[in-house]
């Protein structure tokens, strides 16, 4: 495996999409971006903003392009599609496929249903490619604009790829955009997802003005939650200790440009799921994840009250009022 791709493919063109294939082309790589949207297709073709990230500038240099096939032909493959559609998407993808093609899994979330994490899904659907994932603290506005960011890389090392994470390293790393390297992609599949569940609780609380000695104590008891997931299913306590884990934790728990945390104070003060969840309105990831965590968690043997209390308020069968009433009433234990 080269330790270095010259050729970087993004497949799908929303905020976070976008915001990868002009971090990658800062790194000095040539690089594709495959449009779902005829219309934000023609837009950034016209030289206009791209409307799932509007008044960022795309450079015309950019090779945009509608054609699947066409994107394809990257030396490596950065899938950024949500989470409930990777399955279906990497059916479709395969095809056009190259042997030994690195997928890049850049989605956060636990597929409905299944409980597979994105890698998990990936591996199910493209058996035999060369999968790695990213995932860590960064808002796409941010990384964008070229702002500072790190972020995991995390791929298998392995006798037939080589260090692939160090390779994608290399490709993507540049002075704003930091990517670390790991071989721990369970660890980094279920921070990124589960700290989408967590924002939302913590947004609750900044929503029904509980205080911030609440969020932060729901900000610790939620981590906890996530490491004693994490141990159950073979991730590493450091990765969950690091950007991935605690670090998008912090980040996406804790500001109001995150739409799961944002989803969170809405619901907080009073709005609906059903309102929150109309068509044309910002995807909050967790709003999924989380009854998906939870089946995971219970299969796992794993008690996670927090994430439980959130998926039953997000499914309607928790009023607001006793989804706060279930955790204050827990009984004590130590820490």
């Amino acid at each position: 495996m080269s330790s270095s791709f010259s050729r970087i493919a993004v497949l799908g063109a929303g905020a976070w999409g976008t915001a990868l294939a002009l971090a990658a082309q800062a790194a000095g790589r040539d690089v594709t971006l495959w449009v779902r949207e005829d219309d934000v297709l023609a837009d950034i073709r016209a030289g206009r903003d791209n409307r799932f990230l509007p008044d960022v500038v795309i450079p015309r240099d950019l090779d945009v392009t509608g054609d699947l096939a066409e994107a394809a032909r990257g030396d490596v493959l950065l899938l950024v599609v949500p989470a409930q559609v990777l399955h279906g998407f990497a059916d479709r993808l395969k095809p056009h496929l190259k042997q030994d093609q690195p997928l890049v899994i850049c989605a956060k979330g636990i597929e409905k249903g299944s409980g597979k994490l994105v890698t998990e899904v990936a591996a199910q659907c493209l058996p035999g490619v060369p999968l790695a994932i990213l995932s860590g603290p960064s808002f796409a506005r941010d990384v964008a604009r070229g702002l500072p960011t790190a972020v995991t890389i995390a791929a298998p090392k392995n006798e037939r790829w080589g260090d692939l994470a160090v390779s994608l390293q290399a490709a993507l790393g540049s002075a704003a955009f930091r990517p670390y390297a790991s071989d721990d992609l369970t660890g980094v599949a279920l921070g990124g997802a589960a700290k989408n569940v967590y924002a939302i609780a913590c947004g609750v609380v900044e929503g029904m003005g509980l205080g911030e000695n609440a969020r932060a104590a729901l900000l610790a008891r939620s981590f906890a939650e996530l490491a004693r997931l994490g141990e159950s299913l073979g991730a590493r306590r450091e990765t969950l200790m690091g950007l991935s884990g605690l670090g998008d934790l912090v980040l996406t728990a804790t500001s109001p440009s995150s739409r799961n945390f944002s989803f969170g104070m809405a619901l907080g003060r009073g709005r609906t799921v059903s309102d929150l969840s109309a068509p044309g309105l910002p995807l909050a990831e967790g709003v999924d994840t989380a009854p998906a965590l939870v089946e995971r968690a219970k299969a796992a043997g794993v008690e996670m009250p927090i994430a439980e209390a959130m998926a039953d308020l997000i499914t309607g069968r928790l009023a607001l009022g006793e989804a706060l009433m279930r955790l204050m009433s827990r009984k004590l234990t130590t820490e």
